[in-house]
């Protein structure tokens, strides 16, 4: 399997999205720009151009016309897909670290993280179907865990929130009344900073990847811890497969103390794992630094991954794979 190599970025990738039908790929970076691919053969199809600070995390609408971008630079703003038009801004008195659409694309949740005086949150935003009726009006906006909420993403039927975060903590929220309902348990859960987190394709459970070397799979409503899966360095990205049992994790060390090891030339590399037998089934080298996204698009026959080398490397599974007896 040849990867596609995809360089629009002059930055590293913070995070990598397909759309519904898996014919687009967006990526996120810290150079200001978000970028859509054509996700077949890696052509670069266009860019956002607005925001003025890193960009950490998007989301694309259920019928691929909306894009929403989450930035350092304080603000969340609303794109039209197919033109490129900045349709809304919401600022924020802090960096916008995660968003994500909710079933229906009525509803969006952002985590701003905390800054100065200003303590992490999660804020819940009514989308308007017409861009000019939009109101910047958080209709629930929740605070509590300490430390920098990474990812906070929708439960089943948009009832619950669940966001993980530098504390290690995984929590579900009630949507409606911002009520703490579950969290993990300090014995079983992650140990060190949550950096990423992955729905399953039928919503039923979601991944988690830590800095504490291990990824883990929880069910979504229940919060109950179903598999650990243990690696030799820290776990930036985390990603699952939508027609096979398989566990993809990306990392590396910090991006600080990559010149200190031995691993050089694209020696970065995305792990499979079986995801019930826990063991590894084989990776993916390529990158010149750590993996800090992952995505699986939607049929399963491909992945892309991110780096800290400013590279988005898109592969598609030879035929064998799909056959591959764990």
């Amino acid at each position: 399997m040849r990867p596609i190599l995809m360089k629009g970025h002059e930055r590293p990738l913070t995070f990598l999205k397909y759309n519904r039908e898996g014919d687009l790929l967006f990526s996120c970076a810290k150079d200001h720009t978000p970028t859509v691919w054509f996700a077949d053969n890696g052509e670069r199809l266009g860019t956002y151009r607005g925001h003025n600070g890193a960009v950490w995390t998007c989301d694309v609408s259920r019928d691929s016309k909306r894009l929403i971008t989450g930035s350092a630079d304080q603000t969340v703003k609303l794109w039209n897909v197919q033109t490129g038009t900045e349709l809304y801004t919401f600022n924020f008195d802090s960096p916008a670290r995660s968003v994500e659409f909710s079933v229906g694309d009525k509803l969006v949740v952002i985590t701003s993280d905390p800054f100065m005086q200003v303590t992490s949150a999660i804020h819940v935003k009514r989308i308007a179907k017409d861009p000019s009726e939009q109101v910047s009006e958080s209709a629930l906006v929740i605070k509590g865990p300490q430390g920098r909420i990474t990812r906070a993403v929708w439960g089943p039927l948009n009832r619950t929130i669940i966001s993980v975060g530098e504390d290690a903590t995984v929590r579900i929220w009630d949507s409606e009344t911002g009520k703490l309902l579950k969290e993990s348990d300090k014995e079983t859960g992650h140990k060190k900073s949550i950096t990423s987190l992955c729905k399953s394709a039928d919503g039923s459970h979601f991944l988690t990847g830590s800095l504490d070397k291990t990824a883990k799979l929880w069910d979504i409503r229940t919060l109950t811890l179903i598999k650990t899966y243990a690696t030799e360095r820290p776990v930036n990205a985390v990603t699952m497969s939508p027609i096979l049992d398989h566990v993809v994790l990306g990392g590396g060390q910090d991006a600080s103390a990559v010149t200190t090891t031995d691993h050089r030339a694209g020696k970065f590399e995305a792990k499979f794992y079986d995801k019930i037998l826990l063991e590894e089934i084989g990776g993916v080298k390529g990158h010149f630094g750590p993996i800090n996204a992952l995505a699986f698009n939607p049929d399963g026959r491909s992945f892309s991954s991110g780096g800290e080398d400013g590279y988005v490397r898109l592969h598609h599974f030879d035929q064998d794979y799909f056959h591959m007896k764990a």
